[in-house]
């Protein structure tokens, strides 16, 4: 499996962004995506997760209510809708795909990596 992330950009607090991760190859509906983002200096966090087939999400306490996850079935595409964003939302944001298991918050349960999209909130 292929990831391709990307919609990352510059935005005023506040604002809103959307990112994408695309899947290419063979995928499973036991799969997992999950976005986790690192910061200069930091280590690597988890952001959010969602099945592939799109019924179940999770979501870092740091985001929930302002960040959704959704699979685009169309698009064989999972998108991040950023709102709310804050300084400290500022980091390189990366795709991760994994097999069976749920949940998955650790970075080392994951299998296939995006090449991480970066996001700079600027108050």
């Amino acid at each position: 499996v292929q990831l391709q992330a990307s919609g990352g950009g510059l935005v005023q607090a506040g604002g809103s962004l959307r990112l994408s991760c695309a899947a290419c190859g063979r995928t499973s509906s036991s799969y997992v995506i999950g976005w986790f983002r690192q910061a200069p200096g930091k280590e690597r966090e988890f952001v959010a997760a969602i099945s592939w087939s799109g019924g179940i999400t999770l979501y870092a306490d740091s985001v929930k209510g302002r960040f959704t996850v959704s699979r685009v079935y169309a698009k064989n595409t999972v998108s991040l809708q950023m709102n709310s964003l804050k300084p400290e939302d500022t980091a390189v944001y990366y795709c991760a795909a994994g097999r069976g298991g749920w949940p998955k918050r650790d970075s080392a349960e994951y299998d296939y990596w995006g090449q991480g999209t970066e996001v700079t909130v600027f108050s």
